[in-house]
């Protein structure tokens, strides 16, 4: 797998390629503009070009985006709605000016409506927004959620129903978060969990379909509907969820990226990185020992924490 991380876009969007770079990254997700604002000034070409030039120099092997946090396909028509529409089509069209292979996005909450009128409403919004961007090649990655208050996603036959029902899936993706799987139910500790995983999306809408991971531990319990991430092995998860995913030849060239807390100096991200290199090669852990020395601890006090959850 592609390892990486979400990368900021302070100071221009070619500077979340840089921050890549500075951890070691193989992979990037970005935002395509201000996450907490609905529409954002046109791109300039000398950011255009900016951006480019680092593309080229960063060497990444995947470069994709996330959409913005107020969006929710799932409202019901209300100006909040219209513009969660006319933000996501903007954002669209920067991923494609930006040459990004897919947007991940929420499905939306349906705010007490219910599952299935949430569905529809998700599945008529996601029509709208492709058919305003004809000629795009931008994908929009649906990302399964936890399921916290009334967040549609968490069960994964819920993106089964939106390929389902929109009139052009092929202008769909799958994006799988661990945390979030974790949140929703599925015990991805263990082989058979992952093994539920696989056979719901295989029977859905079909492997080929992932296009990208969130690797993230989790603050919260199994099941618990909660999302809240947490640095690689120091969660509820552990590291074994991980030793599994990593070790999954199917996705070896689809990119893994943290969504865990970091400060500015970014170490959280390299430190995170280095256990997930280390559970994807075993021998490379071992002729490091700071490396497998960190991942031993953590495993520690992984089982540690798992025990007093008990």
């Amino acid at each position: 797998m592609l390892l990486g991380a979400h990368c900021s876009t302070a100071g221009g969007v070619a500077c979340a390629l840089e921050r890549a770079v500075r951890i070691g990254a193989e992979c990037c997700q970005l935002f395509v503009k201000n996450n907490m604002q609905w529409f954002a000034r046109p791109l300039r070409e000398e950011e255009l070009r900016a951006y480019r030039e680092a593309r080229h120099q960063a060497g990444l092997g995947c470069v994709f985006g996330h959409a913005g946090y107020l969006i929710n396909l799932a409202a019901p028509p209300s100006p909040n709605r219209d513009k969660s529409l006319r933000s996501l089509v903007q954002e669209v069209e920067r991923a494609e000016a930006l040459d990004l292979p897919f947007l991940v996005v929420h499905p939306g909450a349906h705010l007490g409506a219910g599952v299935e009128t949430g569905l529809a409403r998700v599945a008529e919004a996601l029509d709208e927004v492709i058919a305003a961007t004809p000629g795009c090649r931008v994908r929009l990655a649906l990302e399964n959620t936890a399921g916290q208050g009334t967040c549609l996603g968490a069960e994964l036959w819920h993106l089964t129903e939106l390929y389902q029902r929109v009139r052009h899936p092929e202008r769909l993706a799958i994006c799988l978060d661990t945390a979030h799987l974790w949140g929703a139910g599925y015990d991805i500790r263990r082989p058979d969990g992952w093994a539920r995983v696989w056979e719901e999306l295989e029977g859905g809408v079909g492997l080929d379909q992932l296009v990208a991971f969130h690797l993230n531990d989790s603050k919260a319990s199994l099941g618990s509907r909660v999302d809240r991430h947490e640095h690689i092995g120091r969660g509820r998860l552990g590291l074994e969820a991980f030793r599994l995913l990593l070790a999954d030849p199917r996705f070896a060239a689809l990119p893994g990226c943290l969504e865990t807390p970091k400060s500015d100096d970014l170490h959280e991200d390299r430190e995170n990185l280095a256990v997930l290199r280390a559970l994807s090669a075993p021998e490379r852990g071992a002729r490091d020992r700071r490396t497998g020395g960190a991942v031993r601890k953590r495993e520690s006090r992984a089982r540690l924490e798992r025990r007093r959850a008990q």
